[in-house]
């Protein structure tokens, strides 16, 4: 059932080539197929399908996170890339934008080209 099945994410964008360009470009995920319909990128055994729309209202929470072991290094890492770190106001978040949950989890949220938002987070 579910549990040994493996998973699938989806992403809709509206430019397939910034789309590109940000996921394989900035992020540095390997692009492993592209067509009209979709690019797959590979993230770690996970695939990822980015698919082009002709519209798209993008949803201002978090749709697509990575679990990282460091988050200093990750948010760095997208810093060099040129990723810029979303501020929300009323989110008590440090310089870099990290924000230290309750529990003690740390999240750094970007987004795409097409404002889609995505995350880091340390747990």
């Amino acid at each position: 059932m579910p549990e040994s099945w493996k998973l699938v994410g989806f992403i809709a964008v509206t430019d397939a080539t910034h789309a590109r360009e940000f996921y394989a470009g900035k992020l540095g995920l390997k692009l492993i197929e592209e067509s009209p319909f979709a690019l797959v990128f590979d993230c770690n055994g996970v695939m990822i399908r980015v698919t082009p729309v002709k519209e798209l209202n993008a949803q201002r929470f978090t749709i697509l996170g990575w679990q990282v072991s460091d988050i200093e290094q990750a948010v760095a890492r997208l810093e060099s890339a040129g990723v810029e770190l979303k501020r929300y106001p009323g989110v008590p978040q440090d310089a870099r934008g990290i924000w230290t949950a309750p529990g003690g989890a740390k999240i750094a949220w970007f987004e795409d080209p097409d404002g889609n938002t995505l995350s880091v987070s340390q747990h």
